[in-house]
């Protein structure tokens, strides 16, 4: 379906406010599908797609949806591993890219893999030789598998993610040790520190048992920090001290699963692990855990792998749904127009983007009996200013514009006839002169003179020319579009020349009502079928009358009998 600016520019903001919806950039690639089209089976097929999948969608599902994003398998270089294999298996391994390959074993790697009897034996595929490349990645996005787990259970079916999840359990210990890892320097420095706080206790409560000589023997050298001299000479404090400093390698050993001996038996206070220590206990336990998340990952994988697929289809829908969720959130109380020929209407239409706007009822073309349409092709809509006149016409538009993009529409009911071109001319308030009437002029000629089926709306065409010339160049294009059997609906304040110009076309008025107490319009904007709509001066100056003061009201009072008289 062909769109000009304006028309683009409703459309765009439609796309925007569903756009603005979707909580996950993948599936934005779902609402670029449904740009408007004017093939007919298209439109109903994309109706019947969501009328099938609307109803799934339930406010529950945002949460977890929320929480979905892609789950990406590395291609990682594995520089720890070595994969040892036959000469004649050199150039199909290295292929795989996934770390160095040799025919023989070499030293400075932690994990030894072969398929011909050296370290781990392994078949020739990414998945046996570096299985973390896949395991790691659903590890690290639990969280997203439960979600999986949770859309699919919302929806009454079963996911994969459940099973994968179980099997993940089996890889969760040495995760955790891993984790323990990276916190290696703060466990030791803590237990440290705990350590140390312990002895000062145990000095503490052994000046206590001393009295006389040795008790000012103790609190002297204390007081130096002569600790090697306390111990020499009272070996029972040291005994303690001894003890406490089992009782914390024991918890880091328990806490590590390796065995742990990092604290100096010939400098027993204050207790300080060097770094060096730590080090060497980092590389011992890096190495047992790498080998160990590597042969638990094989072992799940080779358990989980046909399932992978299975996954990336539950992704793929969950980005689906996404989209349908926003769809179903933009389009909450709308209807699906029903497809026709004969022209567009609705009943109860509300514009997308007016607060609280009162529901309108409009036909262009023989498509709803309404009292006062005749099927008419060509509509003048006319009235008062602010009355909707402009509303109106953008309101037609969204609801051409969405029952061609396949979705439902801001209304109680509508019929609309696929189209080939929507056409929206609308003056912009700060455009006058000449360049700006010949743009225009062109633009409508342009649309005029292409085949298909169309919808021309057209607001205020005669303020950006001379009155007098406005109604014969309107009126001639109007005929224009009527030969061609064009669908046309044109806001002005020249109805009255126009109908007589134009005897085929129907005239609709919107009118304004009065004033409210707070001196504001009263507005139907519903307008009235085949009926010139009285514009508002008449009002305005009645409002200015009443709300002014002094020389200026006296005015207005002379203005305001000229429309008494």
């Amino acid at each position: 379906m062909k769109l000009n600016p304006e028309a683009k520019a409703i459309y765009k903001g439609i796309r925007d406010e569903i756009k603005n919806l979707i909580q996950l950039k993948e599936s934005l690639v779902y609402l670029e599908k449904f740009f408007p089209t004017n093939n007919k089976e298209e439109i109903i097929r994309r109706q019947e797609y969501l009328k099938k999948n609307l109803p799934k969608i339930r406010p529950e599902l945002k949460e977890f949806l929320a929480k979905i994003k892609p789950i990406r398998f590395r291609r990682d270089y594995l520089h720890d591993r070595l994969l040892v294999v036959d000469d004649s298996e050199l150039e199909k391994a290295r292929a795989l890219e996934v770390c160095d390959v040799s025919s023989e074993p070499l030293d400075g790697y932690t994990i030894i893999l072969s398929t011909i009897g050296y370290g781990v034996d392994v078949g020739l595929s990414i998945a046996e030789i570096a299985p973390e490349l896949y395991i790691l990645p659903l590890w690290e996005n639990k969280d997203v598998l439960k979600a999986l787990s949770n859309i699919k259970a919302l929806l009454g079916e079963d996911s994969v993610s459940n099973e994968i999840l179980v099997h993940l359990r089996e890889i969760e210990k040495v995760m955790k040790k891993r984790k323990l890892l990276s916190e290696l320097d703060e466990i030791v420095r803590e237990e440290e520190k705990r350590l140390n706080e312990r002895i000062e206790e145990l000095l503490k409560e052994f000046s206590l048992t001393l009295t006389g000589k040795d008790l000012l023997d103790f609190l002297k050298k204390l007081k130096e920090g002569d600790y090697e001299s306390i111990f020499s000479h009272f070996s029972q404090v040291e005994n303690e001290i001894l003890e406490e400093m089992v009782k914390s390698e024991e918890r880091l050993s328990n806490l590590l699963e390796i065995d742990v001996e990092i604290f100096s038996r010939e400098s027993l206070y204050p207790v300080e692990v060097p770094t060096e220590r730590i080090e060497a206990m980092r590389s011992e336990l890096e190495r047992e855990i790498k080998m160990e998340i590597y042969l638990k990952s094989r072992e799940v994988l080779r358990k989980i792998r046909p399932l992978i697929p299975q996954l990336r289809e539950e992704l793929k829908r969950a980005y689906e749904l996404e989209f349908l969720r926003a769809v179903s959130e933009f389009t909450q109380g709308f209807a699906f127009p029903e497809l026709i020929e004969g022209g567009i209407g609705f009943i109860n239409g509300r514009h997308l983007f007016i607060r609280n706007p009162q529901p309108v009822s409009y036909a262009v073309g023989e498509v709803v009996h309404l009292n006062g349409l005749n099927g008419e092709r060509v509509v003048i809509l006319t009235g008062a200013n602010s009355g909707g006149k402009t509303s109106l016409l953008e309101l037609i538009s969204q609801i051409v514009i969405l029952t061609h993009m396949g979705f439902p529409v801001p209304a109680e009911k509508a019929w609309v006839e696929p189209l080939d071109e929507l056409f929206f001319f609308r003056r912009k308030r700060s455009s006058y002169g000449a360049g700006t009437f010949e743009t225009a002029l062109r633009s409508f000629a342009r649309s005029l003179a292409k085949e298909g089926k169309k919808l021309i709306l057209i607001d205020e065409f005669e303020a950006i020319t001379e009155p007098g010339a406005a109604v014969k160049i309107i009126g001639e294009l109007l005929k224009i579009a009527h030969e061609r059997e064009f669908y046309v609906v044109i806001v002005s304040h020249l109805g009255e020349d126009l109908k007589r110009e134009l005897p085929f076309a129907r005239v609709d008025g919107i009118e304004a009502q009065g004033l409210n107490e707070n001196l504001n319009l009263i507005v139907d904007r519903q307008p009235k079928f085949g009926v010139l709509g009285k514009s508002t001066p008449e009002l305005i100056v009645e409002r200015l009358t009443k709300k002014k003061r002094g020389k200026e009201k006296e005015i207005f009072e002379r203005v305001w009998r000229a429309f008494k008289d």
